[in-house]
């Protein structure tokens, strides 16, 4: 694996300035095997079940890698994060996001689910710095043409319980561009209930910086 990653590296020497290029590999059902997986994450965080069913769940899951095993590829490659006809581009790693442009803002629903969850129906509060570090990150590239940037720093309010298993607002924008620097805020909202308020900045990359 070690070797594969030099590999990788030695052909995308610049970092942030190779972007992920857009890919339609892993065919019509892509979506399908990560809705799956997500779903299992689910599952496999709520399950309660007999002894011999975990067995069964496991041995199957058991064969599934070891089906996809051999097939291993590094992040160039790999579909994911790159299908732009999926949501979230196919990446299973992130909180489901779905936005669009309105203007100056970025804005449109977040979903946490059971896998998210924290204690007590409440998401767990590091899932919300993935979900903030996806959105102001896409925020700040989308509104400056720039996607050539990295999280210099990411701070997080958290004003209320975030439920799971619901539909909730996100809207962003940018405040303020300084040099190589875009200062991004955004929030979390439930109907008119304010959840969780962040800030970041990011930095553009000089070219070739990883």
């Amino acid at each position: 694996m070690r070797d594969a990653h030099n590999g990788a590296m030695a052909r995308h020497p610049g970092g942030g300035f190779n972007p992920p290029e857009p890919t339609r590999k892993g065919g019509p059902d892509y979506g399908r095997l990560v809705a799956a997986v997500r779903t299992l994450q689910d599952h496999v965080r709520s399950v309660d079940a007999p002894d011999g069913v975990i067995t069964r769940a496991a041995d199957l899951i058991d064969g599934v890698n070891t089906l996809l095993a051999p097939y291993a590829a590094d992040e160039w490659a790999s579909p994911s994060g790159r299908r732009t006809d999926l949501p979230n581009r196919g990446n299973l790693l992130t909180v489901p996001l779905t936005t669009s442009r309105a203007g100056d803002r970025i804005t449109g629903t977040a979903r946490f689910a059971r896998y998210h969850l924290g204690r007590n129906g409440a998401a767990h509060g590091g899932t919300l710095g993935l979900l903030f570090d996806s959105l102001l990150g896409q925020t700040a590239a989308i509104l400056t043409g720039s996607p050539y940037q990295r999280t210099a720093f990411l701070h997080i309010d958290y004003r209320a319980i975030v439920p799971i298993g619901k539909d909730l607002q996100v809207d962003a924008g940018v405040d303020e561009i300084d040099g190589r620097k875009v200062f991004v805020s955004g929030r979390l909202c439930d109907g008119d209930t304010v959840l969780t308020e962040a800030h970041a900045l990011f930095v553009r990359l000089k070219p070739g910086q990883p």
